[in-house]
């Protein structure tokens, strides 16, 4: 995923960097790994945030840099880094520490998550609850991901709710939910040596949608939000809401401008996903 990338001039020079801040060779991992090794979350978390915010510095002049910025789940700590609440290094060194204690956690006990498509929202989670799961991931566009022990997980893909579909994910555990409680605190006290910036630009957040104006209350949020729902359901509605009718997408990208594409159709009118550098001159 990063080997395009690291084409670009400096771009080997900032991994370096951000790999020595959160203690993985980044290079590697994004070049040569194979896929299992870098499916583990305690891998993945900061890889994904170091490939979005080096994308984001070769970002043509024409993308406004005062425009709102939201993340996806971890997409968060590079939305932060973003809006100049943490510096670059510190977002992936976070993301490092929250890839480790969450896959710790997630081998305290078997969980794991399914992606539950079409029905109605409302429905759809007090489904999941009596099931004893939870709704970890209300993404909109008909797409709901449910979370919770693997033996509720195998019976809701078993028998899905009427008019619905179900589908298990391949994923460390069940992220978003009260299973994650001792990630949630380690990483509390990593992040309470960090000093937060206020944002420079409208900065989202997963917990409700809203814009958050103070860096303190945003770090905070980003510790809470590993037991907490990701709700990008509100995300997209309240970047509607804020007049947004052009989206960006940083890598690996292509997931989150599927959602836009179909739950504010009419409303964004180009959404657009970065994958390689080569698409920073269609994107210029």
């Amino acid at each position: 995923m990063l080997t395009p990338w690291l084409e670009l001039a400096g771009a080997r020079d900032r991994l370096a960097q951000w790999s020595e801040t959160s203690n993985l060779d980044l290079v590697r991992l994004g070049t040569e790994a194979s896929a299992e090794e870098i499916q583990d979350t305690a891998v993945a978390q900061p890889l994904i945030v170091a490939t979005s915010l080096l994308a984001y510095e070769y970002l043509p002049s024409t993308v406004p840099s005062d425009g709102p910025v939201g993340g996806h789940s971890v997409g968060e700590l590079a939305a932060a880094a973003i809006a100049g609440v943490l510096p670059a290094g510190d977002a992936v060194a976070l993301a490092a520490v929250r890839g480790a204690e969450m896959a710790a956690a997630c081998a305290a006990e078997p969980t794991s998550m399914a992606a539950v498509m079409l029905g109605d929202p409302d429905e759809v989670v007090a489904w999941l609850h009596e099931h004893d799961l939870e709704a970890a991931n209300r993404n909109g566009a008909g797409q709901i991901v449910a979370s919770g022990s693997t033996d509720a997980i195998e019976r809701i893909v078993a028998e899905p709710l009427a008019g619905t579909k179900v589908r298990r994910l391949k994923v460390a555990g069940a992220f978003h939910t009260r299973y994650m409680a001792a990630a949630e605190e380690a990483l509390r006290a990593h992040a309470g040596k960090l000093t937060p910036s206020d944002p420079t630009r409208p900065l989202l957040s997963n917990a409700d949608g809203r814009v958050v104006t103070s860096g303190a209350q945003y770090l905070d949020r980003l510790v809470s939000q590993v037991t907490r729902p990701v709700r990008w359901d509100l995300t997209m509605r309240e970047l509607a809401e804020l007049g947004v009718d052009r989206t960006v997408e940083l890598p690996p990208a292509g997931t989150l401008t599927g959602l836009v594409k179909r739950e504010l159709k009419g409303t964004v009118t180009t959404p657009f996903a970065v994958k390689t550098p080569a698409h920073l001159e269609e994107l210029a």
